[in-house]
């Protein structure tokens, strides 16, 4: 019978069925309920499927409803995170998760980006491909199938990701980056921007000398490398860096030096008592910056030795005091600048002599006028306080005629001769320098000065403590 057909065993055939009937059911036989003894002829219609049978679809209203705002939380090169909110409704049985898709624009073949549904409400999918367009859609999954999707309206691009220029100049260079004739310059710019930027050096407003001048641009700074400086390497610099429309610049001033040129000539304009005037005219060549000052030296004819009168003198003339009477001097001057003191220097082409006496020269008729006078200071010396370690000075100013003898002391010692204390006189300004004073140096200092007519002093106190840290 057409029913039998249906349920029979494909280990079977209807024969076999028929002699045999008191036969035990097959193990294939004893899973299935509808095997167990022939069927009877049924007036009902033959069943048109398999013997299993087919359940019913779940409601809608068994079902989770769609995902809420689905949307797009961040977009990098390489990947796309979204997020949305629980459906409104979970359905008759909750549910298990969702299930997230994707859809490459223009392909109609929806992937699945995790195999089983996730409870979280988020999900960054990464390592996608520079240029795709993907669609996104998510469904809430319960026990019983899956609700209804949500959809992007708009696909999603993955693009390069673009950063904007940025440079971070290192703080040495925020000021005149400052180099010898001949040294090298190497100098490393750090910079910001994806993709790759166009990186430009000008000097001066000019495309760079590549004979002189190499560039090396990485992804992340640019070097700028000079092997040997020269003076012409001197001037302003500017890095620019552009992308997309914007763009990025800093600026470096660049100052290569090199020691001055002499000062082109020195002549001696006068002698007298203990003291010579000197008077030279500047350098033609400073080395590309400004000079610090100017070294006078002597020298006696009779050793040849030469000894410095002033450093750093800012005038282009001085007057060398404290000659030895009888003897005679050469004078010679060198410029200095940040590099040193020049390579040579003038000298004088006149020997000051220092005359026994004195020769007084009187015109007839006018009566000579008395300019002697007692010391009398002017200024005094001033209390101070220094730090141990660094140099310090003493000032005062006196007055007398004949010039006076000048004496420092310290604590009412006489320190005349000791190598930690250095003095200068000049057209009555006095001066103690001490140098790398400690502790031990705080005390009383006294200036006095002595001429025939009489004497005067000054005193001050001095104190030698380390500056306070916070």
């Amino acid at each position: 019978m057409p029913g039998e057909a249906e349920v029979e065993t494909p280990a079977c055939k209807p024969e076999e069925k028929a002699s045999e009937p008191a036969k035990e059911p097959t193990p294939e036989a004893v899973g299935e309920e509808t095997v167990t003894e022939p069927r009877e002829p049924a007036s009902e219609e033959p069943s048109p499927g398999p013997p299993a049978v087919s359940k019913p679809p779940p409601a809608s209203e068994d079902l989770p409803s769609c995902p809420l705002l689905l949307s797009v939380e961040d977009v990098t090169d390489s990947s796309v995170t979204v997020s949305w909110e629980p459906p409104e409704s979970l359905g008759r049985w909750g549910i298990k998760g969702y299930t997230l898709e994707y859809c490459l624009e223009g392909a109609s073949e929806w992937v699945p980006v995790n195999a089983q549904p996730m409870m979280v409400t988020q999900h960054t999918l990464r390592n996608l491909a520079i240029g795709n367009k993907l669609f996104f859609r998510v469904s809430a999954v319960s026990s019983e199938g899956a609700g209804p999707a949500a959809v992007l309206d708009q696909p999603v691009h993955i693009k390069e990701f673009i950063e904007a220029p940025k440079i971070r100049v290192p703080r040495y260079l925020r000021q005149t980056y400052i180099r010898k004739v001949g040294e090298v310059i190497n100098l490393q710019i750090p910079f910001q921007g994806k993709p790759t930027p166009q990186i430009t050096w000008t000097h001066n407003g000019h495309a760079l000398d590549t004979q002189r001048v190499n560039v090396r641009n990485g992804e992340q700074d640019s070097i700028l490398f000079i092997r040997s400086a020269q003076r012409t390497d001197s001037g302003h610099y500017e890095l620019s860096i552009q992308l997309e429309g914007l763009e990025a610049k800093a600026a470096i001033d660049i100052l290569v030096i090199e020691r001055p040129g002499p000062p082109k000539s020195i002549k001696l304009l006068d002698v007298w008592g203990f003291n010579a005037a000197l008077e030279w005219t500047p350098p033609g060549d400073t080395g590309n910056t400004e000079l610090l000052g100017y070294t006078v030296q002597k020298a006696d004819r009779k050793t040849g030795q030469w000894f410095t009168v002033f450093e750093r003198c800012h005038r282009t003339s001085c007057t060398v005091s404290d000659l030895i009477i009888g003897n005679s001097y050469s004078f010679r001057v060198f410029s200095e600048n940040q590099c040193g003191l020049s390579a040579t220097a003038p000298v004088t082409t006149e020997l000051a002599h220092i005359q026994k006496a004195d020769t007084v020269s009187k015109r007839e008729g006018i009566p000579e006028r008395d300019f002697s006078e007692a010391p009398k200071f002017t200024h005094p010396l001033a209390d101070h306080k220094t730090t141990p370690g660094y140099s310090t000075q003493l000032f005062c100013s006196v007055r007398a005629t004949p010039k006076p003898k000048i004496i420092w002391m310290k604590n009412k010692m006489d320190i005349q001769g000791n190598p930690k204390y250095r003095a200068l006189s000049e057209q009555g300004v006095c001066s103690l320098e001490i140098r790398k004073p400690s502790p031990f140096d705080a005390g009383v200092y006294t200036c006095k000065a002595i001429n025939a007519l009489g004497e005067a002093s000054v005193d001050c106190q001095l104190d030698v403590k380390a500056s306070a840290t916070h």
